[in-house]
C-alpha cells in the first residue's frame, strides 16, 4: 500500500532545529523528516490520551451530577476516612 507524501516547509527555533540535526547526525534517524514524523506521532498519541482523560472526567462529573444531592454530609468524617485510606495505602 503506497503512502501519499506531501512535502511541506516548517520553521523551527534554532534549538529545535539543532535537536533534529543532532538526531540525524548521530544516526538515530535517517532524515529530518523521520524525526518530525516521529514527533508528530508522539504528539498525536499524547493528544489522544489527553482526550480520553477529559472524556473520563466529563463522564465522572456527569455521574456526580446525576447522582443527586447529598444529605447529612459530614465533611470532617469524609476527610478522616480519606486520610485513613491514604495511610493504609502507604503502609501496605
Amino acid at each position: 500500500m503506497a503512502i501519499t507524501v506531501e512535502k511541506i516547509s516548517i520553521a523551527l527555533p534554532q534549538e529545535m532545529a539543532a535537536l533534529v540535526r543532532q538526531a540525524v547526525d548521530t544516526g538515530e534517524y535517517a532524515s529530518s523528516s523521520e524525526v518530525i514524523r516521529e514527533a508528530l506521532r508522539a504528539w498525536q498519541h499524547e493528544r489522544a490520551l489527553r482526550q480520553c482523560a477529559f472524556d473520563e472526567l466529563r463522564t465522572a462529573i456527569q455521574e456526580g451530577i446525576n447522582s443527586g444531592t447529598v444529605e447529612n454530609f459530614d465533611i470532617e468524617s469524609t476527610i478522616e476516612k480519606a486520610k485513613a485510606r491514604k495511610q493504609a495505602k502507604t503502609r501496605g
